[in-house]
């Protein structure tokens, strides 16, 4: 009998889950237990899906080999019985299991503001709690004709927000309790830069400004103003989803308390994503789910390795404003040298701390040219120039690892979907020999866009790389085409043991 795994939740990381689990042990039975009635999509481009510059089905994840995964969506589960191993759904649904996954997400947390919501604690009257794609859609239904709209919550989701919807042509102010825009990512300088930057995109940001009260079309502030709006967009942060942990008595902290392997205190139970907490910390972010995914999928296939953290990189999806946040960010690393640049004139902002010559964290605010030099010195754990401010400037190189054919083939390019070389070598292979056809495939470059420029080059390689093995066989004689490998796009992802493309990832 094939050992059953069930995973509650259909978000990215549950998805990423049961994608490595078919491919490393294709006899698994998987089952997905999904809240909401969509497919499993990618959070990180709800804000271009506002914004309109994505369709909501361009959000979608890639399906699961037909017949590999069983999908319930629209599913609510009520209860977990560690005793007898079986969940039990809203339906009276009863599924047993032998390994249980905890990928339940968070929910947007509503502040205890008056008015913002009814009786039962749903969003009031004219107020959107943003978090998924029916958000959205509700968003779409309740904007004004004309007008202008508040968010409130000045972190990232809440700025994207902002300027999705001031490239529609509204008025936004964000009223954010924080002392400067993004606070918990950067200090005051860039957080100052950062609000005037989105000032001159509509985006009125007012920081230090507490909301007390909503009265269906205007918020009042705690120092007496108020601000007028159409709609109330609430992105004031999340809550990890707990309540099926608790209630099956398992250890519930800020998240679901796991181990480096993933484990609760039930050695049967799994828990992965925002509600999980590891090493006594709960990410929120994309790319530890990712990785989290992968050494699950080991744990649960008898190649065991622990879960060390994520070397995360965020990057601001504002169209018009280049932002990014690697690694430590502005956070005080012991013993590293920091280098600060600051040219409030021209809206530029940069940060960087060295540890032992290798980049530990970095702000780059308005520096477009030096983000993807000092994201690869940060990946690669290289040791950095010398010449600090030239890097900061964009006028020094990262070293050989920018060659694309000097990447792995494993190697992440597309943070916000997950795409590696490999997507992109076995997505040119399939035929998408253009950038915008790779997009297309892969969903690289639809999320923040920091990544266009080594997916332009990748694909400049890969052209390269293509054509000369054709030139060789002319000359032989031999006109066959390198082999296409046919299988799953899933084959591709992190984590897996085969390359599917090595005649083109091949130095």
């Amino acid at each position: 009998m094939s050992r059953r795994v069930v995973i509650i939740g259909n978000g990215p990381a549950g998805h990423r889950l049961a994608e490595l689990l078919c491919a490393r042990a294709p006899g698994t039975d998987v089952t997905i237990l999904g809240a909401e009635s969509e497919p499993a999509y990618n959070r990180v481009l709800l804000a271009s899906v506002l914004a309109g510059r994505l369709a909501a089905e361009a959000t979608y994840l890639a399906r699961h080999p037909e017949g590999s995964v069983r999908v319930l969506t629209g599913v609510r589960v009520e209860s977990i019985d560690r005793r007898r191993q079986e969940v039990r759904t809203g339906e009276g649904v009863v599924l047993p299991y032998d390994d249980l996954v905890l990928a339940t997400g968070a929910a947007c947390f509503l502040p205890p503001v008056q008015g913002l919501t009814e009786e039962d604690g749903r969003p009031a009257k004219g107020v959107v709690a943003l978090r998924t794609l029916a958000d959205c859609r509700l968003v779409e239904d309740r904007l004004p004709v004309r007008g202008s709209v508040a968010v409130l919550g000045g972190g990232v989701l809440g700025l994207e927000v902002a300027r999705a919807l001031s490239e529609r042509g509204y008025d936004v102010d964000v009223v954010h309790g924080g002392p400067h825009a993004m606070d918990r990512q950067l200090g005051p300088a860039a957080g100052d830069l950062l609000a005037t930057a989105l000032g001159g995109l509509s985006v009125r940001v007012l920081a230090g400004r507490m909301a007390t009260a909503w009265t269906g079309d205007r918020l009042t502030l705690r120092d007496g103003s108020s601000v007028a709006a159409g709609l109330l967009i609430v992105c004031a942060g999340v809550v990890p989803e707990t309540s099926l942990a608790r209630d099956a008595g398992l250890r519930v902290e800020r998240g679901v308390v796991v181990d480096e392997y993933l484990r609760t205190g039930d050695p049967r139970i799994h828990a992965l994503g925002d509600c999980a907490e590891v090493h006594g910390e709960v990410s929120g972010l994309i790319a530890p789910a990712w990785e989290q995914a992968d050494v699950l999928a080991g744990v649960l296939t008898g190649e065991p390795r622990p879960y060390t953290g994520t070397r995360t990189i965020t990057r601001l999806k504002a169209r018009g404003v280049d932002l990014a946040v690697i690694g430590a960010g502005e956070s005080e690393v012991a013993g590293a040298e920091t280098v600060v640049l600051t040219d409030p004139a021209r809206g530029q902002y940069a940060r960087l701390s060295v540890l032992d010559t290798r980049v530990v964290g970095a702000v780059l605010l308005g520096l477009p040219d030096s983000v993807a030099a000092v994201s690869q010195l940060y990946d690669s754990e290289e040791a950095a120039p010398n010449d600090r401010l030239s890097l900061l400037m964009g006028r020094a190189v990262a070293g050989p690892a920018q060659d694309p054919g000097s990447l792995p083939g494993q190697t992440v390019i597309c943070r916000c979907s997950n795409v590696t070389k490999n997507d992109l070598a076995t997505a040119w292979l399939r035929g998408a020999r253009e950038e915008s056809e790779l997009a297309e495939a892969t969903r690289a470059t639809t999320g923040c866009g920091g990544c266009r420029s080594p997916v332009k080059e990748i694909c400049r390689w890969l052209r390269a790389k293509h054509e000369q093995p054709d030139a060789d066989a002319a000359r032989s004689g031999d006109e066959q085409d390198p082999p296409v490998d046919h299988a799953s796009p899933a084959s591709s992802r992190r984590g897996d043991h085969r390359d599917p493309v090595p005649e083109l990832l091949a130095p």
